[in-house]
């Protein structure tokens, strides 16, 4: 669906900032060459420098940023600064730059989410939810909150990739009903060879970790 808004897309519209396409020959020529400079030229370039690290990178970063500029950089037509101040908390950023997606509540209160089947709690609130879409967040940290209207609904979590034991299963109506769906999943999936977590739409918690390694400034933030 070309009319449906990227996660980039729904972070630039929370952030009232307006996303232009590069929608000409030309447009799409630049935006292309910046980016084969950033995979290829300064790739190469660290290389020759004997970057080994990452603080190594950010020091010297700046300085290949200053010659860059310097030769490639056109002057703007109007020196005016656009530049907006931001407005919203850490916590409001750290909600907006997170992965969201939604997800249908069942009458047993439960939804599932890269695999793993999250039971909301028990009360006349999220009973009110059954049938309805809420919101799962996905923070770059690998945090998950779930949220109706802004408001985060408590949960607890059983992760189908995991081995049920079946004396887990007990007599409770609710869990006993998760438990064997679980147990019937978790079958297919060793059948088929796809017991790993989903990579369609759903960030990657290996790139998550590494994201986290390489700026913990928002995360520190929003804690």
């Amino acid at each position: 669906d070309r009319n449906k808004l990227t996660q980039y897309g729904r972070a630039l519209k929370e952030l009232n900032i307006e996303l232009i396409c590069a929608n000409t020959p030309q447009a799409k020529g630049r935006v292309e060459r910046a980016n084969l400079t950033l995979q290829d030229r300064l790739v190469k370039e660290m290389r020759l420098a004997g970057i080994n690290g990452i603080e190594e990178a950010n020091e010297w970063l700046s300085g290949f940023i200053d010659n860059y500029n310097r030769r490639f950089a056109k002057p703007a037509k109007r020196q005016l600064n656009v530049h907006r101040p931001i407005y919203e908390t850490p916590k409001e950023l750290y909600d907006i730059f997170s992965w969201q997606t939604s997800r249908k509540v069942t009458k047993s209160l439960t939804l599932q989410y890269d695999k793993v089947m999250y039971l909301l709690e028990k009360n006349s609130e999220n009973e009110n939810l059954v049938g309805r879409n809420i919101m799962i967040h996905d923070y770059p940290d690998g945090q998950i909150d779930i949220k109706h209207l802004g408001q985060s609904l408590g949960y607890s979590i059983f992760d189908k990739l995991e081995r049920i034991n079946q004396g887990e299963i007990v007599e409770n109506k609710r869990l006993d009903a998760v438990l064997r769906l679980a147990m019937v999943e978790q079958e297919r999936l060793e059948s088929e060879g796809l017991r790993e977590r989903s990579r369609s739409d759903t960030p990657r918690r290996q790139e998550q970790r590494r994201q986290s390694r390489i700026n913990p400034v928002m995360y520190d933030q929003a804690k």
